[in-house]
């Protein structure tokens, strides 16, 4: 009540900051005497901390805000840094905010986009009236850095939504105006640097004089916006090549714009107008078609006999290698397929992470020796008995199923690790082609707040562990960031290796999933850390329509999480 009085000018600060309510700060451990209405910034400093690139953001009672938040009631406050994911992000949404002022200052009028992670940044389209140059990555390169070095502040505003609407209108960024109409709430925030507004989606810096770090490159026909690294924050994070990614994202976004569909107001505009059905129909043929085409090349290496597919967790490599035999089938191959879950090795012998914890990612989790060996041994034409692995125990097992390949057989592997070269380094590599899958979400929510594509991923893999392994989404969303870390290790770096790159994410998905997904995310206790990260992603999805999955057909992708698939996983 004391917030919304204050907000309202019914209560004078001064007098309010006659009154003291404690704070809890677990960087130190110490519970702090602060006047009421304090900003986070106003506590910080009265704690003592130093945080050499921070603090860029709280979490406050288990939810992220940002240093502008005013505490009130007795509040438990964590201070993040870069060296944190969700400070991070608060980083990067602010350097976001003045790269597109910059571009509003010099070349307006203008568009941008704030597009896709890819090679390690952030893939930035923009249409100034000419092809982007040299002299033009140099100029707004500049104009950023001269923003930043001004310290101009980053202002917080909170207003009615239609009043945020209709400003935006008067802006023309009606992409923004799109995504604010179907929200549906009754007031909204936005910010401004020196008189610039826009809307972000989070937390945002206070200053843009904490932006200490950034890098700027031509890309393509655009431009790679670059971040400092998380785990060395004196640096960039290193660039690496990713055209192949990169091509499948060009090629989504051509897609899009043949249907219209570049934004989360976009969908929920074509949900709204009843057109969730045609959508669907679709996203699903496109994915067939993508499939049949991977097929047929396949079809067309006539010395290919094994077929490698890899992908990050709830990625949909298992759909994708069902669905990926059948288009097989459809050219006279006969497809086996073989599991590389089966080849893991005894419990006790599994690597263990620096936590201690069973590191299942790890490609020495899996019996490499003997894999490599049955495989040889099929190429050359004889009989092995295949394994099975009993997760319940630990323990791996011969599973009585005997296997020779003939003529027209290919082996269909899976796997996180199938693209891995030391994973088949006794296998003639002509023999093999590498298939990639993920679910690379290529929808905004507005041009200049992107969706991560790891969101996507996580969505999927709580609603699965709660529906096939009776997994929590807190316990889901606990495992997630060292699922990422093994990722990050034993799956992206060869993720180029491969002959062909599958997206599995479809257009309509997020507003599928959604309705499964909430429930989930609501039963995660505002007491434990990841409530966090369940109310981010649950206010991420308030911004989407939702739309029924019973016009999914059974053999979709998205089956092998929601359920319903007609194949047998």
């Amino acid at each position: 009540m004391e917030d919304y009085l204050y907000f309202c000018g019914a209560i004078d600060k001064n007098k309010l900051m006659d009154r003291t309510i404690q704070i809890q700060c677990l960087n130190t451990g110490q519970t702090l005497s602060v006047p009421m209405a304090s900003s986070l910034e106003e506590v910080y400093a009265l704690t003592g901390l130093t945080m050499k690139h921070g603090p860029l953001c709280a979490r406050v009672n288990n939810k992220v805000e940002g240093m502008h938040f005013r505490v009130y009631k007795p509040k438990q406050v964590e201070f993040l840094d870069i060296t944190s994911e969700t400070g991070l992000r608060a980083y990067t949404r602010t350097l976001f905010f003045v790269l597109c002022k910059t571009i509003h200052d010099l070349y307006d009028p203008c568009k941008v986009s704030i597009d896709i992670p890819v090679s390690n940044g952030y893939y930035v389209d923009l249409k100034i009236g000419h092809p982007v140059t040299l002299d033009d990555v140099s100029r707004i390169r500049s104009h950023m850095q001269a923003i930043i070095s001004q310290a101009i502040p980053v202002h917080r505003h909170e207003t009615t939504t239609a009043e945020a609407i209709r400003m935006f209108e008067e802006l023309h960024t009606f992409s923004k105006v799109k995504l604010l109409k179907g929200l549906g709430s009754l007031y909204t925030t936005y910010y401004d640097i020196d008189g610039y507004v826009d809307y972000f989606y989070g937390a945002m810096l206070i200053n843009v004089s904490q932006l200490y770090l950034f890098g700027l490159e031509k890309y393509f026909d655009g431009l790679l916006l670059r971040l400092p690294s998380r785990e060395h924050p004196e640096e960039l994070d290193e660039m690496v090549h990713q055209d192949k990614m990169f091509g499948i994202f060009k090629e989504h976004h051509q897609w899009q714009d043949i249907l219209g569909m570049r934004t989360i107001g976009d969908l929920n505009e074509a949900i709204d107008k009843g057109y969730a059905s045609l959508l669907i129909q679709i996203s699903e043929a496109l994915q067939e078609k993508k499939i049949a085409r991977i097929a047929d090349e396949i079809a067309k290496r006539r010395d290919t006999k094994i077929v490698l597919i890899a992908g990050p967790s709830s990625s949909g490599k298992t759909t994708t290698c069902k669905r990926l035999s059948v288009q097989l089938a459809v050219n006279g191959i006969k497809p086996i397929g073989i599991s590389l879950d089966d080849y893991f090795v005894d419990r006790d012998q599994t690597p263990r992470d620096a936590t201690g914890d069973f590191d299942f990612e790890n490609l020495h989790a899996l019996n490499l020796p003997l894999l490599n060996e049955q495989l040889s041994a099929l190429l050359r034409g004889e009989e092995v008995e295949l394994p099975r692995y009993d997760f319940q125990t630990g323990r791996s097992m011969m599973s009585g199923q005997k296997l020779k390949m003939n003529e027209n057989d290919v082996l269909v592997v899976e796997g996180i690790h199938a693209l891995n070269p030391e994973l088949t380094s006794k296998i003639p590599q002509e023999q093999i082609f590498r298939v990639y899958a993920s679910a690379l979400t290529t929808l905004l929510l507005d041009n200049h707040n992107y969706i991560p594509t790891t969101d996507n991923r996580l969505l999927r893999r709580i609603i699965r562990d709660h529906k096939y392994r009776g997994v929590s989404a807190q316990e889901t969303i606990r495992r997630w960031p060292s699922v990422r870390k093994g990722e990050s290790r034993w799956i992206f770096p060869f993720q180029e290796n491969a002959d062909a790159t599958f997206n599995t994410a479809m257009l309509f998905e997020l507003a599928v999933i959604k309705s499964q997904a909430e429930p989930l995310l609501e039963q995660v206790p505002e007491s434990c850390p990841e409530y966090a990260e369940a109310y981010r992603l649950r206010k991420f999805l308030s911004y989407i329509h939702p739309t029924p999955a019973d016009q999914i057909p059974p053999t979709s992708l998205l089956r092998e999480f929601l359920g319903g698939s007609s194949f047998k996983y």
